[in-house]
């Protein structure tokens, strides 16, 4: 197998940090109190979202921290999308009771809200400040220390050295990263994803699937990332049907879970691609769910990317369990747009029309995503009539591309 860097990024300097100590395995979130206790933390502000509370889903790691002797100051108000106002919010909450660290139990939503408040804690001005933009100032400091668990098999934000905030007034989800913002543990646990529904399993696994797929293929990739990518890959196409057909595959879920966190891991300090571009700058603008956002556009940004690093879907197909035995390696590219295709209609991922998304909307939503950071990272060139042309396939305006016989 030969390197699957192109010449003219081996001249880039490559960087990979992992801030993050990862533990996991069936009932490992019980430890969420020694955990804590062992960063030297005696009072936690508990991050999580109201609906995953009143099932229950956070009662073991109440406990363990109680048995620990931890104080715990509960803010169950995540909302997905968590905007700046929600973070002061909790930021105040964290300021008010003298807090020492962070436990944030939930989705992408609730760990990201953790980060947040820990950036406005160390740094002392609110998290829009430092911003991943130009003209924005730089994390300084690391973040108090953050326990992070997981409910979702999908974010990996757990693992990511991003956090996701929504500045309302703009209508606009941006980035705010890098090592100092990372958990300083994470504790993935199948069980604590095993209450999630079909519908939230099929939303949080693609997202987790294109986190691997847009990493993998993106202009930043290198061997590491590329490493846990990859595995991120087999293991969602392995296991995503099986979790959403059933809650209590417990093998299932703890693939999909170490899906998310290699995938997680596979940012690095980098950014992702189209996908996420779009789906960032859509639900700036409407509340998404983001995952099932992600599921959409997939399929079409990967029709629209391929070109620009076939070798590299040839791969991915490879990973998703196509036989390109006897293929070219562009069939073998299509193979994966087409496996994605499948996958995304097997699991039910609703249309962006079924998600509240008017076509209409197409220029403006393209406009806006060529302004994210992350369509530089993208593997083929894009403007604002690529976009369109997605959002137009994504909806179904646009003919295939794909299904020609001159296409494998």
């Amino acid at each position: 197998m030969t390197m699957n860097m192109r010449v003219e990024q081996m001249y880039r300097p490559h960087t990979f940090e992992l801030p993050t100590r990862l533990d996991h395995g069936v009932g490992i979130a019980r430890q969420a109190g020694a955990q804590i206790k062992a960063l030297g933390v005696g009072t936690v502000l508990f991050v999580t979202d109201p609906g995953i509370r009143a099932a229950g889903v956070t009662a073991r790691v109440e406990e363990s921290l109680r048995q620990a002797g931890i104080a715990v100051v509960m803010f169950d108000q995540v909302e997905p999308n968590p905007s700046t106002a929600l973070v002061a919010k909790a930021t105040a909450m964290y300021v008010e009771n003298a807090c020492e660290g962070l436990v944030a139990v939930g989705g992408g939503s609730s760990i990201d809200t953790a980060k947040a408040v820990g950036v406005e804690v160390t740094h002392g001005g609110p998290v829009l400040d430092y911003e991943a933009a130009e003209g924005k100032q730089p994390l300084r400091l690391r973040i108090p220390p953050l326990v992070a668990i997981p409910t979702t098999g999908g974010t990996g934000s757990e693992m990511t050295q991003w956090a996701v905030i929504t500045d309302q007034a703009r209508e606009y989800k941006f980035n705010v990263g890098g090592p100092l913002i990372a958990a300083h543990v994470a504790l993935v646990d199948p069980e604590m994803q095993a209450t999630m529904p079909a519908r939230i399993t099929a939303g949080t696994g693609i997202d987790a699937l294109c986190h691997a797929i847009e990493c993998y293929t993106m202009q930043w990739a290198q061997p590491v990332t590329d490493a846990v990518a990859l595995l991120a890959i087999e293991y969602s196409a392995t296991y995503l049907r099986r979790a959403c057909a059933s809650r209590d595959d417990i093998e299932a879920r703890y693939g999909m879970a170490q899906a998310a966190a290699l995938a997680g891991m596979s940012y690095g300090s980098e950014s992702a691609g189209a996908v996420h571009a779009m789906a960032q700058t859509l639900g700036g603008i409407l509340p998404v769910a983001h995952g099932e956002c992600v599921g959409a556009l997939l399929g079409p940004v990967m029709e629209f990317n391929w070109q620009g690093e076939p070798r590299r879907y040839a791969r991915v197909a490879r990973g998703l369990g196509v036989n390109t035995h006897g293929m070219s390696v562009e069939a073998a590219a299509v193979a994966a747009v087409r496996e994605v295709y499948r996958l995304v209609r097997d699991i039910e991922i609703p249309s962006l029309q079924a998600q509240g998304v008017d076509a209409e909307m197409i220029p403006r939503l393209a406009a806006e995503a060529m302004k994210d950071p992350q369509t530089i990272g993208n593997p083929r060139d894009l403007d604002q009539r690529s976009y369109e042309w997605i959002y137009r396939r994504s909806f179904g305006l646009a003919a295939s591309t794909i299904d020609g016989p001159d296409r494998g």
